[in-house]
């Protein structure tokens, strides 16, 4: 189980310092939960991702259920041990994969998307079936079917053995309309129940806050779930579009959880989403930027991001950022990751990730300071 002490509320925002215990070590919240999808975060060794300044890792519970699969990894003495890390660890449900795999991938939809299509009641994805029980998917490896539900996310989740796991959810797309947003919702909600009943670990268990871009039914859904006895709780799906109506809808929703657990946001956190979304009040977020756009060559920096794939950069002897003290600026130049990336060298990719996983944990940890120290 886990343990959320609130050691400071800000009296300038609702951002809070807080400390996070786990069976597996502290967290200093709030933190970013750095993305390890496969047990991995990709290019990097659980020893240099510990050298990045994460303190807790989300890892897939639909690809990990996929390959190598859950018996692998509980014989293994469980995902601690099978990837050689020893702090705190968190399995979504695979409640993303519904979106991703299903209506994202038939439209081509992200998160934050707002194509014209819409998605209405009684609407199904061409590549999965939604019902009322859970999903039926196809491997996108071998494309074999298989049947994911509360029962079986929680199965899945209890032998992966992480230390906070997630309540199976539908993730709907942005462009979902009202009527179709509040039936996932009623689904939702039900799993949610389903996910506690089932649930015989003794791994804390976050409900998840569903209801799209809707403010009524994010109010609706933050009232339903915060009254179950989860563990705590986190904020899932698409917010329509636009950053100052997400970060309107968080505070929304988190003002209507109970204030003492933990709050968790679900795939938001880049650069300029760290602090209206700590100034919100959440303890934990994770999003996969700074390791996707460190595979594409883009760096982040204090004063915005560099695409290094740039021939510009062949002749650039500066480091990454001269404000950073990560092993990558220390000691490589702009120069030579420049080469490497154009030369399609994957020693690149690993400088790049571990640049960027540094940079964002820094800058929050300046921000803990900063809420410590009475500044936001």
């Amino acid at each position: 189980m886990i343990t959320f002490r609130i050691l400071k509320q800000s009296k300038k925002s609702a951002a809070r310092l807080g400390v996070l215990e786990t069976p597996h070590g502290v967290v200093e919240t709030p933190a970013l939960t750095t993305v390890a999808t496969q047990a991995s975060v990709k290019t990097l060794t659980s020893d240099e991702v510990r050298a990045t300044g994460s303190q807790m890792l989300i890892a897939n519970t639909f690809h990990l259920h996929l390959r190598p699969g859950e018996r692998i990894v509980k014989a293994a003495g469980g995902l601690h041990q099978f990837m050689a890390w020893d702090r705190p660890l968190m399995t979504d449900s695979g409640g993303f994969q519904v979106f991703s795999l299903g209506f994202g991938r038939d439209l081509g939809l992200g998160k934050l998307s707002s194509p014209s299509d819409e998605v209405r009641l009684g609407a199904q994805p061409q590549h999965l079936r939604i019902t009322d029980t859970g999903v039926y998917f196809r491997s996108p490896i071998d494309g074999s079917p298989l049947f994911i539900g509360p029962r079986e996310s929680i199965k899945i989740q209890e032998a992966l053995g992480a230390d906070i796991v997630f309540a199976f959810d539908e993730c709907t797309p942005s462009v979902s309309d009202e009527a179709y947003t509040a039936r996932s919702l009623s689904r939702t909600h039900q799993w949610a129940k389903d996910c506690l009943r089932f649930k015989k670990s003794k791994q804390a268990l976050y409900g998840i806050v569903q209801g799209g871009r809707f403010a009524h039914l994010r109010q609706a859904s933050a009232a339903f779930i915060g009254a179950l006895p989860f563990d705590g709780f986190a904020i899932g799906g698409e917010f329509g579009g636009d950053k100052q109506v997400m970060s309107a809808m968080i505070r929304l929703t988190l003002g209507i959880l109970p204030s003492g657990k933990p709050r968790h946001l679900l795939g938001i956190g880049h650069p300029d989403d760290l602090l209206p979304v700590i100034r919100s009040g959440i303890a934990t977020f994770a999003c996969i930027a700074p390791t996707h756009y460190a595979r594409r060559g883009i760096a982040f920096i204090s004063s915005g991001r560099l695409d290094l794939r740039r021939q510009i950069f062949l002749k650039d002897k500066k480091p990454i950022d001269n404000a950073c003290a990560c092993v990558t600026c220390v000691t490589y130049t702009r120069s030579y990751i420049c080469h490497l990336l154009r030369a399609h060298e994957i020693t690149a990719l690993r400088l790049l990730t571990f640049h960027n996983l540094s940079f964002f944990h820094e800058t929050i940890r300046k921000l803990r300071e900063d809420i410590k120290n009475g500044k936001i």
